[in-house]
């Protein structure tokens, strides 16, 4: 699909519910927890619902929820995105009802002018992908760095940029997470049933999506272990090793710890990893640090010593030479996460 012109709305009342309806298939497109796309949508004409598919929770790996409240938070910023490409101002309510914790936000289209900073992300939606192969020897710039920070920072959270020693120290964490998260019961089964989809279910971690040798380097921030992969490493240059990943990390935190705090950290999460997509850099969410109360005590303290609450790392770096282009990633048809009726 083509990247919709700017505008106003200016147009029917069906072809404003045309818009929304393929803005809704956009969101579809953002980032979550092993692929499990944990939303539902409800559509009545220029409005949006979204709902928490508790179905889809990770009960092992993301004991608190807070791993799929993100990944909503990630649709509904791809969601304002796509709207405002098409030219449609909108009011977002979050969190609208008290009596129903499912219902995560209510998208309005209104009168008014689209936000074009929002508008201007859209051909990076139609681009992100998760790249969780080697990326290059060269780090992004630190001015590089602050831009993709100020873009979360839009979302009402503190983001911090790792590098150096920090990273080092969060690396060593993300590890120590790892091994005690693979004796949580039911973690290996839940991994595996999320990495071992059968092919009409269009959501899960792909093989195809999974390099064989996932990148190693002292500084780096280690990737989940999903097994064995078939996508093909990046080339190595002439004379190097396997440690040249110059790979930086940026944090995303929030003052509080409810469930509208990691709605809104999955907003400015979305919001940093179109950011770098546009810039023409590579990206990789990570969770599984910040998975369990020790580990996420451990980021908070141990590695950033700030009173905010750590919600989501990003790894972004630039794509290493030779890089081939990533396979699509699975994604449900709309008419499968659509709720009808007032539900």
């Amino acid at each position: 699909m083509t990247a919709p012109g700017p505008g106003g709305t200016g147009g029917t009342g069906a072809s404003v519910r045309a818009m929304v309806a393929e803005s809704v298939e956009d969101a579809l497109r953002a980032p979550s927890v092993h692929n499990t796309q944990p939303w539902r949508w409800r559509l009545r004409g220029g409005t949006v619902e979204l709902h928490a598919d508790w179905t889809r929770h990770l009960t092992a790996t993301d004991p608190d929820r807070r791993d799929l409240l993100v990944s909503c938070g990630a649709a509904l910023h791809h969601l304002t995105v796509a709207l405002a490409a098409r030219g449609l101002a909108v009011d977002v309510t979050r969190l609208p009802d008290p009596e129903n914790p499912a219902h995560l936000a209510t998208v309005r289209v209104t009168d008014g002018r689209p936000d074009t900073g929002l508008g201007a992300l859209y051909p990076a939606l139609l681009r992100r992908h998760t790249d969780r192969r080697r990326f290059a020897e060269a780090s992004p710039t630190a001015d590089e760095l602050e831009a993709l920070a100020a873009r979360g920072r839009d979302s009402g959270v503190v983001v911090l940029v790792l590098t150096g020693a920090a990273l080092e120290r969060l690396a060593a964490v993300l590890v120590e997470s790892a091994r005690r998260q693979r004796d949580v019961p039911g973690y290996a089964a839940e991994l595996r049933h999320w990495t071992h989809r059968h092919p009409g279910s269009h959501d899960g971690v792909v093989p195809e999506s999974v390099p064989r040798h996932p990148p190693v380097s002292p500084a780096a921030a280690p990737l989940r272990d999903f097994g064995h992969g078939r996508l093909r490493p990046v080339p190595e240059p002439p004379g190097a090793g396997t440690t040249n990943d110059g790979s930086v990390a940026l944090v995303v935190l929030t003052a509080g710890d409810t469930p509208l705090d990691s709605l809104r950290a999955g907003e400015a999460a979305s919001a940093i990893l179109l950011a770098a997509t546009a810039a023409g850099m590579a990206t990789t969410p990570l969770s599984q640090g910040l998975e369990t109360a020790q580990s996420r005590r451990a980021v908070r303290f141990d590695v950033l010593g700030v009173p905010e609450n750590p919600q989501v790392v990003l790894r972004v770096g630039r794509p290493a030479p030779g890089s081939e282009p990533l396979p699509p990633t699975p994604r449900r048809p709309l008419r499968s996460v659509l709720l009808s009726g007032r539900g």
